[in-house]
């Protein structure tokens, strides 16, 4: 996924900000319907999560409340996908997240940002895409940026911030997270 090709931007005050705060507040009342239940509510934590990203999730979709996003509709996930407590999706940029991926609790995945020049901050949201593809497991308090691919069965070391693309079958760790090593079956 080229970074550069799907890159979002919207600028302050317009017709697309105020789409984008509009679906943050539509976000934040599902999230706090979602962030009551607890982990046995697992059919309607399916039934609200479906609803925050506008497609049903697989029967084999968990997630452990709470959770929080800036708008949800603009998540895909896979089959079998489960994520632990306390994450956070900023998806603006889009977030694909393939099948049998584990997110572990306190996962950040963030898509947004802001122009690094002092006075430009505050005039636009900036989205890059993130893709985690199939059987990938992020572990605890790991983060993972803006314009990122997770290739295929890869980890993400616990607290890790993941900056640039992980090739498929390793593991990486750190902050910026670097290859460890090789993961093989």
């Amino acid at each position: 996924m080229s970074d550069a090709d799907a890159t979002r931007i919207i600028h302050r005050r317009t017709p697309e900000s105020a789409a984008m705060l509009a679906n943050v507040k539509r976000a934040m009342a599902i999230t706090a319907a979602l962030n009551r239940l607890t982990f046995e509510d697992e059919d309607e934590i399916r039934a609200l999560f479906s609803q925050l990203i506008g497609k049903k999730v697989d029967d084999g979709f968990q997630l452990i409340p709470p959770f929080y996003t800036a708008s949800g509709d603009e998540i895909r996930l896979g089959r079998n996908v489960f994520v632990n407590q306390n994450c956070t999706f900023y998806d603006l940029g889009g977030l694909d997240i393939g099948d049998d991926v584990m997110i572990g609790p306190n996962v950040s995945l963030i898509t947004a940002g802001h122009p690094l020049e002092p006075s430009q901050r505050r005039t636009a949201t900036i989205g890059k895409p993130i893709l985690i593809e199939r059987n990938v497991w992020i572990a605890a308090g790991a983060t993972v940026i803006g314009g990122v691919t997770v290739g295929e069965n890869s980890v993400v070391a616990a607290g890790s911030v993941v900056t640039r693309n992980v090739a498929p079958n390793t593991l990486v760790g750190g902050n910026p997270a670097r290859v460890i090593r090789s993961i093989r079956d």
